[in-house]
């Protein structure tokens, strides 16, 4: 994403925000509002990677303590000529993964056990490819940003309440809706917020699947990657993702399932149309394919890739 549309996203998310507080708390609750988006976009730049990291209890991991999974990355990383991010490793049960970082020199990957457990050698390259990728963009950090701004907006209308804005006897001081302008902002600005991540998601998830395709060399194993991803996440839970919906877009796929208030932040585009894009991209050979075999179809998984204290207490390793 470009310099200009990452700018154009976060002023759009900024102004969702101010708009919020102006509806709970007037004039002072959009300076409020202003004062925490400044905040809030200074944080994710400087932390987002750690918070997100530390939201899904990842591990860091390097060649020493998880060859086989750091070697990958690192191979992607040269393919695609960018700096080695940090890695890490998630523990969940449910396949998935995502990228973090405020830009390529500062990024992170991360899968979940279930992902090292479940996917082969090459659907696991193809994965991290996709990650890759949004490295190479710098969406990762509008990705953070968007997170970050839809969680709070939540405790925005909590802080402006119990400050007392919103029953203010200074009209600059109160809602100019007053309880229904709480209600307004409480309910629609979370839903304006999560539809900008929709209107860049689209484009963003079919530009990685297409480079992460170009950058490992095997479109069929990301597509093959994606069906195995989609079909897990619909039958396995993710607690941490469950219990903050508005990082879901961070992800390769979907994590969540459960409908309600977590299908609102859905945005990832119809995984139907992402695979079939794989596999004419592998028919019409629009990309150079890679040609070297995998060393084995599961690994070679070394103990350390097993740490107990990062995998799910069962699974196939084998």
């Amino acid at each position: 994403m470009g310099f200009f549309k990452t700018a154009l996203f976060l002023a759009a998310l900024t102004a969702i925000f101010m708009s919020a507080g102006w509806l709970m708390g007037g004039n002072s609750g959009m300076l409020m509002a202003l004062v925490l988006a400044v905040g809030m976009n200074a944080g994710a730049w400087w932390f987002s990677d750690k918070l997100v990291l530390a939201q899904y209890g990842a591990t860091e991991v390097t060649r020493a303590t998880s060859p086989e999974f750091y070697g990958i990355v690192e191979e992607l990383a040269q393919r695609a000529q960018l700096p080695m991010p940090r890695v890490y490793i998630a523990p969940s049960d449910q396949p998935n993964a995502f990228a973090t970082g405020r830009s390529p020199e500062h990024a992170a990957v991360c899968a979940t056990s279930g992902l090292l457990q479940r996917l082969t050698h090459d659907e696991i390259r193809g994965v991290m490819a996709h990650e890759l990728s949004h490295v190479k963009h710098r969406d990762t950090l509008i990705m953070t940003v968007a997170a970050t701004i839809s969680g709070a907006l939540g405790n925005l209308a909590r802080m402006v309440m119990f400050m007392g804005m919103s029953r203010g006897n200074d009209r600059e001081n109160r809602s100019p809706l007053g309880g229904l302008g709480v209600l307004l902002a409480t309910l629609l600005a979370p839903l304006a917020a999560m539809l900008i991540q929709f209107s860049i998601s689209r484009t963003r998830e079919f530009a990685a699947d297409r480079r992460g395709a170009e950058i490992s060399g095997d479109p069929l194993a990301l597509a093959s990657a994606l069906a195995n991803l989609h079909n897990s996440a619909r039958q396995i839970d993710m607690p941490q993702a469950d219990a903050n919906p508005a990082s879901a877009h961070m992800f390769i796929v979907n994590p969540l399932h459960g409908g309600g208030l977590s299908a609102l932040f859905a945005t990832h585009p119809p995984m139907e149309e992402r695979i079939a894009r794989l596999q004419q991209m592998a028919a019409t050979g629009s990309i150079p394919l890679r040609t070297a075999p995998s060393a084995q179809a599961r690994g070679p998984w070394s103990e350390s890739d097993k740490d107990p204290d990062i995998r799910p207490a069962s699974g196939p390793w084998g």
